[in-house]
């Protein structure tokens, strides 16, 4: 069995006249509740049967003993009883858990400042004391044959379309492989075209999004031992949305909501037309701008394309290097690199002072997503255009970017359309995506999940508004 561990422990005690075996993992179960849940109340009964004897209210008969030793594993105790065919499972699993607190990713200005975390049961919990309602369903699967992953899908029974939830077992059930790390592995096994650069499912760790998608008739996965929630199907304009908007007057929300789109556009195609315009088309500038410009470009000894791309590849190191150290030192190395490295690459004449500007621009524009897995795929997006737009100008960047947009219009999230509303149209789902229109207008649910019930809001929300009229 599992002798070869040494967190293997074992206990015998004299039980009914017989050796009693009380098999546990150190590791992972509780000591504390063996001792007083087990051993104390059988070595003072001694007689009787065990399912009564032990006082845990999680006491199992077990006859296989693959699943037994699989129990086992899982940090529950294993009691075997001199004689007898069958053994007994108790519950004595340990847990460790960091305290609920607000995802650095994901922070907002107002609203609720707590997360997922590691633990499945907690995560759980906090979505169903957010929806205290019976239809709330949650399905529990085993992936990966080796590591046994746990994992829960959560949806609403009465808003789910049930040909997603049956797309959803089928995928989840189809996965054969022996590990699943994360959610990331699910992700790729699960989704509809894994060779595309944007994301098809919308990871979270705050409780309250997954709750108003789930609301919205979407599915919502959640692992055992990560914190993030992967929902599905989603289109490209959910990457956009934050919980902020909603706290916000409904024209502050869309004012920020069309900042971040035109942070997509500049993050996207910024330093492709700034080399397409040096390079190719400088006659769409100001004259005094023009002379500033080849002022600072003369100094470069290579074109355009390369410098674009020293100070892109520069980015990316400072990035990492700011990512895995630790934080006060990720801060300094932010600093010494932006500034520091920055002013000195442009004095040796290796990178024009516009070019610094269009990077950092382009920089701040990509961090603006609230997603970091769309802002990703952005910057690795521009990579491609820049090329094209040094081989040909304003045609080569046009190309590109009917190429992305082809490409959004032809790819699905779980077998909805990624770019709808807008491709294909639907005027009225459009009020919550580049607009955030007030919340009493928004009383249809949107179309791409197909939920059961589109209304989400009586007529009758602001029927005091028509009372007070009618008094007048």
């Amino acid at each position: 069995m599992l002798f070869h561990t040494n967190d293997l422990k074992h206990r015998t005690v004299t039980f009914q006249g017989k050796q009693l075996l009380i098999l546990y993992l150190e590791s992972m179960s509780d000591t504390e509740r063996i001792e007083k849940e087990i051993l104390f109340p059988i070595v003072h009964e001694k007689e009787g049967d065990v399912q009564d004897v032990v006082t845990d209210a999680h006491v199992e008969k077990q006859e296989d003993l693959r699943t037994a030793v699989d129990k086992l594993v899982q940090g529950q105790a294993v009691i075997i009883l001199e004689g007898d065919t069958v053994c007994y499972v108790v519950d004595t699993r340990t847990s460790h858990n960091r305290g609920i607190e607000e995802p650095d990713n994901e922070r907002v200005v107002r609203g609720a400042h707590n997360g997922f975390i590691e633990n499945l049961t907690v995560n759980l919990y906090q979505l169903r004391a957010r929806i205290e309602n019976r239809h709330l369903v949650v399905r529990y699967y085993t992936v990966g044959k080796e590591t046994k992953t746990k994992i829960a899908i959560i949806y609403m029974e009465n808003l789910a379309n049930p040909d997603l939830i049956q797309e959803v077992d089928k995928r989840i059930r189809s996965i054969s492989t022996d590990t699943i790390l994360n959610p990331g592995f699910i992700q790729e096994f699960m989704e509809d075209d894994p060779w595309s650069p944007f994301p098809q499912s919308l990871n979270t760790e705050r409780p309250d999004r997954a709750m108003a998608h789930l609301m919205e008739g979407r599915v919502v996965l959640l692992s055992e031992g990560d914190p993030t929630a992967l929902i599905m199907p989603v289109t490209l304009f959910a990457f956009y949305q934050s919980p902020d908007d909603f706290h916000t007057r409904w024209w502050v929300g869309t004012f920020v909501r069309m900042i971040r789109f035109a942070s997509f556009l500049l993050a996207f195609q910024l330093p492709a037309i700034y080399i397409a315009v040096v390079s190719f088309h400088a006659e769409v500038l100001p004259v005094d701008l023009v002379y500033t410009i080849k002022a600072s470009l003369d100094k470069v000894p290579y074109p355009p394309i390369l410098e674009a791309f020293l100070m892109e590849l520069a980015l990316e190191l400072i990035r990492e290097a700011g990512i895995r150290l630790p934080s006060p030192v990720g801060q300094t190395i932010g600093i010494v690199g932006g500034l520091v490295m920055g002013d000195a690459v442009v004095r040796a004449g290796l990178v024009s002072y516009t070019m610094v500007i269009v990077v950092a621009l382009t920089a701040i524009s990509s961090f603006v997503v609230p997603s970091n897995e769309m802002s990703t795929s952005i910057r690795f997006l521009r990579f491609p255009l820049m090329i094209a737009a040094s081989m040909f100008g304003f045609v080569g960047i046009v190309f590109g970017t009917m190429a992305v947009l082809i490409h959004l219009t032809k790819l699905t999230s779980f077998g909805t359309p990624y770019f709808a509303p807008a491709a294909p149209m639907r005027l009225k789902d459009m009020k919550d995506t580049i607009l955030r229109m007030p919340i009493w207008k928004m009383n249809q649910r949107p179309h791409d999940p197909h939920p059961q019930r589109k209304k989400q809001e009586d007529d009758s929300s602001r029927r005091w508004k028509k009372d007070d009229q009618g008094k007048q």
